[in-house]
């Protein structure tokens, strides 16, 4: 079983097409497996200037693979009239554009989580804390200290694994903060260590864009699996078997 995830497209139309490319290519086939489904952990909308092309590329993949979508900050605020910041005049423009169109239909009664073989999909993060908008699961994000922000609440990985053992899952992937990241949890000491993502080239040429980069960890222990942004000029996703994990980058 071959899971391709991906988050924080933002409406870059060109950095999905990349993605779709890069997992047709005969070559990842070899490498990784066939794929049987994709994750999108959200955020489609908000600070591209492509989001019809980019809803359209999302529909186009759902005819191709099974695709499991969740929600997003920056879509929940589209759908809601919530601002937020770090859209342009013309990225405002064309999502205004989009209202009433059918291609939005794709966030009727989108989850927030997904689980399978052990592993919490979600786009922020995995705590119940109400309903307070800052505190939802799209809105949190992790860091070394808990507590509201105006970004939304923070959870430190500690509080993570400890939800995770509560739902006796394993793994945690979410996406939302751009950046990939990987922590692992410490059953000796129940301690939490990062882990060196430590990139090379996959031998996978993506046209028009350059080279696959993987970072593959062995999911041999409880682990937060945090996914990069798949948008602007250097697309960010993963893969998994659910036995190794694959940062993926196209630099």
């Amino acid at each position: 079983m071959v899971a391709i995830i991906f988050s924080d497209v933002h409406a870059d139309a060109g950095a999905l097409a990349a993605l779709q490319g890069c997992i047709s290519e005969p070559h990842f086939e070899e490498r990784f497996g066939k794929t049987e489904f994709l994750i999108n952990l959200g955020d489609l909308l908000h600070r591209g200037d492509h989001p019809r092309e980019t809803l359209e590329a999302i529909a186009d993949l759902s005819r191709k693979y099974r695709l499991i979508s969740l929600m997003g900050n920056h879509d929940h605020a589209f759908l809601t009239g919530l601002s937020v910041s770090g859209s342009d005049a013309v990225s405002l423009y064309r999502h205004e554009q989009l209202r009433g169109s059918p291609l939005l239909s794709i966030f009727d009664a989108m989850p927030v989580e997904w689980v399978i073989n052990d592993m919490l999909f979600v786009h922020g993060g995995p705590m119940d804390l109400g309903t307070s908008t800052l505190r939802l699961k799209f809105w949190q994000r992790m860091g070394r200290e808990p507590g509201d922000s105006y970004a939304g609440y923070y959870y430190t990985p500690e509080m993570a694994f400890s939800v995770l053992k509560e739902r006796k899952l394993r793994f945690l992937c979410c996406g939302h903060q751009h950046t990939s990241l990987c922590c692992r949890y410490l059953t000796g000491t129940g301690g939490v260590r990062p882990c060196l993502l430590d990139y090379s080239p996959s031998g996978i040429t993506v046209q028009g864009r350059g080279l696959l980069h993987e970072a593959r960890i062995a999911l041999d222990t409880p682990s937060i699996l945090r996914v990069g942004a798949c948008h602007g000029e250097n697309p960010e996703f993963a893969c998994t078997d659910f036995r190794t994990f694959s940062f993926l980058r196209i630099v």
